[in-house]
């Protein structure tokens, strides 16, 4: 069939916000937000109590690297169904594959925007509504999409749950599903996806080994696209368009100052000029609130220095945060020692975003003077956080050095890695800027490196620093050519200002020279992520060197 000569389907032709009465209550259907994170996982939970759950950074990923191939059903402000989707390239969907590997271990982190199908990797519904054909509406909006998109079609793997029931009646899961085809026995999920137009081409042997009702087995389903023309092979592209965000790093001079407010008009000037220049983002140094220990009268063991700056956290969130608003910019606050709910004191950086809100990221990797003289214990987890220039991650010093924590972040969608760090040596630094460019690199990614520069009397922590900040790319011929967009003057407080295109990341993860995100062996290895606190290094060996405040 000539695709010219194909009339608008029909599904395409009514691709808006579905609005529909249900009895009384009122059912939406629409692409899901970051809203939707907790309710969809509550959803999960309640559709396949058999099955592990997500975790919100999961659903994140799923949602910030792919918006427009996931939905949610809302039914009297509940979500009750949820279904998300990527694009892929056929000789990956139509090849054998396990669930793990095909989504990118459940972030959905392998949307190929060049990609000419589209590939299903979740569809669940709250089992008190069934009735009410929510699953079938989802469908409707999947097929849509790929009709839309002029997708070749779509790919699924789909559960067989009636097999473990039925193992005594036949010989092995194609034996049942060549039976449930035929009639002769039944599987409500099966027999859904056959009504709604999907065509089994074969069965996926340890799909998704957790699927014990499967007995891990799915069922691998295509749906082809009627209004394309399947012999002539689709080559989809990315468009080089703009998504331009402006960011701006400060290199800041440690100085004595007289008191609070000196340090926060210090501040404000930097984030008023940043304004000026419409800068969306400003990134401060680690632990650049270590000025306010300079006014104290004598200088302050370690232990008395942190829990000083610690009283300091109220008011520090709160001046910032009425900054982001008034001059309208997106606050990374470098880093301040922050007293958590358990007593234990955390570099945490408090990332004001102009809309009012305040997201925190820890410290996860403490170095070892930061947990030697400060007692400073690192974090637990690490996500990224929604700007209204998309997710970004926040990777503090010595973090950027461990690449699985920024491979975390841009499977949860971060674009834009910011990095404040505080070194006293061009060694520490440089430890730190050559871990940031390989992660800009690997994960196909900008960077923002923000340093303190300077020194303080009084406070022995900030003898010496050493900093030359940065805004750093992958290397690829989008970007600029050393890979570094813009860079300060070692060691001179400065504000060093540049514009990034975060469309040229979209590109260049799929026709880059080279993708490293797509080009991951995601069948021979998988990073876990667990979240056991009792379990944090406490290192009481005394470090070698003087007590300085980071090292990187």
């Amino acid at each position: 069939m000539a695709r010219a000569a194909t009339p608008a389907p029909p599904s395409a032709k009514r691709r808006t916000k579905a609005s529909e009465r249900v009895g009384a209550a009122r059912l939406e259907v629409r692409n899901a937000t970051a809203g939707d994170v907790s309710g969809i996982a509550a959803l999960v939970r309640r559709a396949y109590d058999d099955l592990p759950a997500y975790t919100f950074g999961e659903i994140r990923g799923q949602l910030n690297n792919f918006p427009e191939g996931c939905f949610v059903a809302i039914l009297d402000g509940k979500v009750v169904g949820y279904c998300a989707s990527m694009q892929i390239a056929g000789s990956v969907a139509l090849a054998p594959h396990t669930w793990d590997v095909i989504t990118g271990n459940g972030f959905g982190s392998r949307h190929d925007p060049t990609g000419d199908w589209l590939y299903g990797y979740e569809m669940c519904v709250d089992p008190k509504v069934r009735g009410a054909r929510i699953g079938r509406r989802l469908y409707e909006e999947r097929r849509a999409l790929a009709e839309e998109r002029e997708l070749t079609g779509i790919v699924f793997g789909g559960r067989m749950p009636g097999l473990t029931r039925a193992r005594r009646k036949v010989s092995g899961p194609q034996d049942y599903l060549d039976q449930v085809v035929a009639g002769k026995l039944h599987d409500p999920v099966l027999r859904f996806q056959l009504a709604n137009g999907f065509e089994p081409i074969g069965v996926l042997s340890n799909y998704l080994p957790e699927d014990r009702q499967s007995k891990g087995n799915a069922v691998h389903m295509v749906w082809r696209n009627p209004y394309v023309d399947r012999d002539e092979p689709i080559k989809m592209r990315v468009p080089r368009g703009v998504e331009s965000v402006r960011v701006a790093t400060c290199q800041l001079q440690a100085r004595a100052v007289a008191d609070y407010d000196e340090f926060m008009r210090n501040i404000e000037y930097f984030v008023d000029v940043a304004s000026d220049y419409e800068a969306d983002f400003i990134v401060f140094p680690e632990l650049f609130t270590l000025m306010l220990l300079s006014f104290e009268p004598s200088e302050l063991s370690p232990v008395e220095a942190i829990e000083t700056l610690s009283r300091y956290t109220p008011r520090i969130r709160q001046a910032l945060s009425d900054m982001a608003m008034r001059y309208n910019i997106n606050i990374i606050g470098g880093s301040h020692p922050t007293r958590m709910d358990d007593g234990d004191i955390h570099n945490v950086a408090h990332v004001c975003l102009r809309d009012g809100s305040i997201h925190e990221q820890e410290k996860i990797h403490p170095t070892p003077n930061e947990r030697y003289w400060w007692n400073i214990k690192g974090g637990d987890s690490i996500d990224v956080i929604p700007t209204d220039c998309g997710p970004i991650g926040v990777l503090i010093c010595y973090d950027s050095e461990f690449p699985e924590l920024a491979r975390r972040l841009v499977d949860e969608g971060a674009r834009i890695i910011f990095t404040p760090f505080c070194t006293d040596s061009r060694q520490g630094y440089l430890r730190v800027r050559y871990c940031c460019q390989a992660r800009a690199i690997e994960n196909q990614c900008f960077v923002v490196m923000s340093g303190n520069v300077g020194n303080l009397p009084n406070v022995g922590n900030m003898d010496i620093q050493y900093a030359q900040s940065c805004i750093l790319t992958p290397c690829d011929f989008p970007f600029a050519r050393d890979g570094i967009a813009a860079e300060a003057s070692e060691n001179v407080e400065t504000l060093t200002i540049s514009d990034i295109n975060l469309a040229d990341l979209t590109w260049a993860r799929a026709e880059g020279t080279v993708r490293n995100l797509a080009d991951r062996r995601f069948d021979l290895y998988r990073i876990e992520w667990e979240n056991h606190p009792d379990t944090r290094a406490k290192a009481t060996a005394r470090p070698s060197g003087p007590p300085t405040a980071g090292g990187g």
